[in-house]
C-alpha cells in the first residue's frame, strides 16, 4: 500500500485498516491518495503570455484568483478556449501551458485564444479556509464564465471549455444544469471519485471517519503534521508520480518532485486537499450518475473525452464508460496516465486541435 494511502487507513482506525488488508499492494498503489493529481509546476516566470488575477467573491471573502492568457494574435476568426487544472493539491496553470501554447501558434483562418485559470485554493491563486466541496468548485467556475469583469468576459457566447479529472466533470455538470454554455467541452482524463472513498466505499460509518479526517486535516497545528504524513513530503510525491500520475516513470525528474513539493507549502495548501482527499469534490457519487451528465449534453454542445492508455485500472474502467457513451461526440486515447496534458502535452494539442476544427470551423 502506498505510504500516503497506508497513514490514511491507519488514521480512520484500526478496524478500517484490517478490513483492508486483502487490498493488492499493486491496487493500493494505483488509488493512492491522488490530492496528487498532476504532475509538477514551475513558479510563473517572465514569458510573452499575460499574467493576471481576478478577484472572486465568496461568502463574502475577496479571493485572488491567478490566471494567464495566451494568445497568438494572427487568425481574424478567434476561438476562446478556457483551460482549467486538474484539481489536486499540487494543480496549477502550469500542466496546460504547452498544449494551449501549441493550440494558440497554430496557423490556420481559424485562431485560438487560451486563458489557463488556478482553481481557489489551488496553484497561485488564494487558499483561503473555505469549506471547500464540489458545489462551492461548480460557483466558481460558473461565475469565472458568467462574470461581465473576469479574465474570459469577451467571449461572446463562444466559449470552449477543458479540463483534466474532476475539473472537467464539474465543467460538464455545471453545463448540464444550464449554469454555463459553453459551445464545447474537452474533458481530458476525466475522474470523479475521491482517494479514500475510492479504495473504503462511502458508507455512513466511513463519512463519519472521513470528516474527522478531514478536521484533523484543517486543524492549525495537527493539521499541517498530518498533511506532512499524507501528502507533502518529496518521497511520497515522487511516488505517486511514478506509480500513477506519469505513464513512464523516467518523466519523473527532481526538478518536478522539487517544485512540486514547494506548491504544497504555499500558505493555505492542506485545505483542498482535505476536501479532495475525503470525497467533498466529487462532482457525483456513481459510474451511472457520471455517464448521465454526458448524456445531459446530448445534441447541444460537441463534447471531446481524452482517455489515457496507462491510467490507473480504476480510472481507466471509469473514462471507457464514456466510450460510444451518449452525449460523448468524440472518444480518442492518447499516451500518458492521470496527467496527460503535462506529460504528453503534443499528444493532447493535436487531439484537442482536430476536434476543434471538426467542431467549428465549419461555423466561422
Amino acid at each position: 500500500m502506498h505510504p500516503s494511502t497506508a497513514a490514511a487507513a491507519a488514521f480512520l482506525t484500526p478496524t478500517v485498516a484490517a478490513s483492508k488488508r486483502l487490498l493488492s499492494a499493486r491496487r493500493a498503489r494505483l488509488f493512492a491518495v491522488r490530492a496528487v493529481a498532476s504532475p509538477p509546476a514551475s513558479k510563473p516566470a517572465s514569458s510573452p503570455y499575460k499574467t493576471g488575477k481576478w478577484q472572486w467573491t465568496f461568502e463574502d471573502k475577496p479571493i485572488s484568483v491567478y490566471y494567464e492568457e495566451h494568445e497568438q494574435g494572427t487568425a481574424e476568426n478567434v476561438k476562446n478556449i478556457l483551460m482549467i487544472p486538474t484539481i489536486s493539491d499540487v494543480s496549477t496553470v502550469e500542466e496546460w501551458r504547452v498544449v494551449a501554447k501549441d493550440i494558440v501558434t497554430r496557423k490556420g483562418e481559424l485562431g485560438y485564444r487560451a486563458t489557463i485559470v488556478d482553481w481557489p485554493g489551488l496553484g497561485y491563486s488564494d487558499r483561503p479556509s473555505l469549506n471547500y466541496n464540489a458545489d462551492v468548485m461548480e460557483n466558481f467556475l460558473v461565475e469565472l464564465i458568467n462574470s461581465p469583469n473576469s479574465p474570459v468576459a469577451d467571449s461572446d457566447g463562444e466559449l470552449i471549455v477543458v479540463g483534466g479529472g474532476h475539473a472537467a466533470t464539474i465543467a460538464v455538470r455545471a453545463a448540464g444544469k444550464g449554469l454555463i454554455k459553453p459551445s464545447g467541452v474537452a474533458a481530458v482524463a476525466p475522474t470523479w471519485a475521491g482517494p479514500l472513498p475510492i479504495v473504503f466505499g462511502r458508507g455512513s460509518d466511513m463519512e463519519t471517519r472521513y470528516g474527522l479526517l478531514r478536521g484533523t486535516l484543517r486543524a492549525p497545528a495537527i493539521g499541517w503534521m498530518m498533511y506532512n504524513v499524507l501528502v507533502s513530503n518529496e518521497k511520497s510525491i515522487q511516488s505517486q508520480y511514478k506509480s500513477h500520475v506519469y505513464a513512464n516513470p523516467e518523466n519523473v525528474t527532481p526538478d518536478i518532485i522539487e517544485s512540486r513539493y514547494e506548491l504544497t507549502k504555499r500558505k493555505g495548501a492542506r485545505f483542498v486537499p482535505a476536501a479532495f482527499l475525503t470525497g467533498l469534490l466529487d462532482p457525483v457519487q456513481s459510474r451511472e450518475e457520471f455517464v448521465q451528465l454526458f448524456a445531459k449534453l446530448d445534441g447541444d454542445v460537441p463534447v471531446l473525452v481524452v482517455s489515457t492508455l496507462n491510467s490507473p485500472r480504476r480510472s481507466k474502467a471509469e473514462m471507457e464508460a464514456l466510450k460510444g457513451a451518449k452525449g460523448v461526440t468524440k472518444f480518442v486515447e492518447v499516451p500518458g496516465a492521470l496527467l496527460p496534458q503535462e506529460e504528453y502535452p503534443l499528444a493532447v494539442a493535436e487531439e484537442l486541435y482536430d476536434f476543434l476544427q471538426e467542431s467549428f470551423s465549419s461555423r466561422r
